[in-house]
């Protein structure tokens, strides 16, 4: 696909990732401004590891759905033959209704007049017509990164929460470990959970959030591949997966949930997932204090926690713990209305005679007499009216004697 800037004599293409991109991918992610501050860079640099390493295969998985179709989905923006940008997205769910850009990452080539606001605006609009089956878009980006919000804001995004990141620290966590949760209902999360989930999902945001998540029951499932990746990842990343949720049972229902990546040698801190019912607030020690007892066992690292703005009594508890705050981020929607798809056999394509083609006349019609007593009284009703009038004169008839003609008197002559 190629996109007509405004200036008439650069045009900019846009195509997918192929391979011999990756390099340059790699120095474009090096020379953006801030790359070497964000953690998105370190994460880049491992994915494009593992591209090069398993290339061939992620192609062939990329053609039949599955899993590891959207691994590493990217496409770069090509100047005069030289990359200038590049766009990374994944579905957000497993519907694939929601995708998220992950990054976009822009250079001003040199003598030429195209801004690396054009190239970001004509990457994220190339994404937004090519990938048919998202309707909506979702990013996160850092609230002091002003020219990336600048891009997103010009391009239709607008903002849905601002989301916080805290790190609490191994001392945090081992007075936490010292304290008993008082967590009776605690079970391990299992696909016959995955109900529960969704709906302790639902509860725990704003209508607003929801609808952009749009998220179902499947998302909460663990694949048989997922399953496959949370082995290999406990071999050899030593990585462990711990999750649990706490059932209420006079609900029938979740009221809290928590996910943990477990790192067993020490490299990295651990990462942790947290949802709680806004009517359990108080859950969020006792899920807390089970977290730190669970990685008590392991070298000693910090948990990172995400909440947001609409969470305010997880904040407040953080802050009391002590946990400290390391990124604020923004995390903003776009809608793409043109995409909804529509039915070939849609009502307003239909014409009214096609609709109801039971009311079309067979023939022309032919006037004929028209009765006011006919369209104001029903001819049953009209008919035993007509019947009692008739009896009722009957009857008359035989109590009165007939009235005798007689021809009118005639005036006298002296009558004036």
């Amino acid at each position: 696909m190629t996109s007509a800037l405004p200036h008439p004599t650069t045009t900019v293409d846009i195509r997918p990732l192929q391979r011999r991109d990756l390099n340059e991918v790699a120095r474009l992610a090096g020379e953006a401004p801030g790359a070497t501050e964000s953690g998105n860079t370190v994460e880049l640099g491992q994915q494009l590891q593992r591209l090069r390493r398993w290339y061939g295969v992620l192609k062939c998985f990329s053609w039949f759905p599955n899993p590891l179709r959207n691994f590493f989905s990217a496409y770069v923006a090509e100047q005069n033959n030289r990359l200038c940008g590049m766009i990374q997205v994944s579905p957000f769910n497993r519907t694939r209704s929601t995708w998220r850009v992950d990054r976009v990452v822009v250079e001003s080539v040199a003598g030429s007049p195209v801004s690396p606001m054009d190239i970001g605006s004509q990457l994220l609009r190339y994404c937004f017509q090519a990938i048919w089956e998202a309707r909506t878009w979702l990013i996160e980006v850092n609230v002091n990164d002003s020219d990336t919000l600048a891009l997103y804001r010009q391009n239709g995004f607008q903002t849905l929460a601002h989301i916080t990141y805290w790190t609490i620290t191994p001392d945090v966590l081992q007075r936490l470990a010292e304290r008993e949760p008082d967590l009776p209902n605690l079970l391990p999360v299992s696909n016959a959970d995955a109900s529960l989930l969704y709906q302790l999902d639902t509860q725990s945001m704003p209508s607003f959030v929801r609808q952009v998540f749009d998220r179902h029951v499947g998302d909460f499932k663990t694949s048989l591949l997922e399953g496959v990746q949370h082995s290999l990842n406990r071999v050899f990343h030593q990585v462990e997966h711990v999750s649990g949720y706490v059932f209420e049972p006079q609900r029938k229902a979740a009221i809290g949930y928590f996910s943990l990546q477990r790192c067993r040698d020490g490299s990295h801190p651990h990462a942790a997932q947290l949802t709680v019912h806004p009517a359990y607030t108080w859950l969020y020690p006792e899920l807390l204090s089970q977290m730190a007892r669970v990685v008590k066992d392991v070298p000693a690292q910090a948990i990172r926690l995400a909440s947001t703005d609409y969470q305010p009594e997880r904040e407040e508890y953080l802050e009391r713990i002590g946990a400290t705050r390391t990124e604020h981020t923004l995390m903003m929607s776009r809608s793409v209305w043109h995409k909804l798809r529509e039915s070939k056999f849609s009502l307003e394509a239909l014409q009214l005679a096609e609709v109801l083609q039971g009311l079309q006349p067979a023939r022309k019609p032919v006037p004929g007499r028209f009765s006011f007593a006919d369209s104001v009284y029903p001819l049953s009703s009209r008919k035993r009216r007509l019947d009692h009038s008739a009896s009722k004169s009957e009857s008359k008839s035989e109590q009165i004697p007939p009235f005798e003609e007689s021809e009118p008197p005639v005036p006298s002559e002296d009558q004036p």
